[in-house]
């Protein structure tokens, strides 16, 4: 295991402009909020983030709503955004954003209509 890098909320914000654009630095958190399309899909996508935290055991805050989520990290034991935040940040933006593309079986969710799970940038 490596040991995790500290970065000041400067450095964390240029970091997240090059790597994870869709993300801001908010009281010295790494923080995206997602919109979903009321609270099933809050739950699924709050549950789907909460497993990737466990078996990463870096655990964020979550804010759940009707209509999104939020989550906020920071590493408490280095009192500190480190870069285990944003290992778990890009884990996160990955699963989530993920699409089936060209050449798969897979539908994807349904982007309009009753079901329709996430609003896309």
């Amino acid at each position: 295991m490596t040991k995790p890098v500290a970065f000041d909320d400067a450095a964390a914000s240029a970091k997240l402009a090059q790597e994870l654009p869709h993300w801001r630095v908010d009281s010295s958190h790494l923080c995206r909020s997602y919109k979903t399309e009321g609270w099933r899909a809050s739950m699924l996508l709050a549950n789907g983030i909460a497993h990737l935290a466990e078996v990463a055991w870096h655990h964020p805050e979550l804010r759940v709503s009707w209509g999104g989520v939020e989550v906020r990290l920071r590493t408490h034991s280095d009192d500190a955004i480190t870069t285990k935040d944003f290992e778990l940040a890009k884990m996160v933006e990955q699963w989530v954003c993920w699409r089936p593309g060209a050449g798969v079986s897979l539908d994807g969710a349904p982007t309009s209509g009753q079901w329709r799970y996430l609003h896309h940038e």
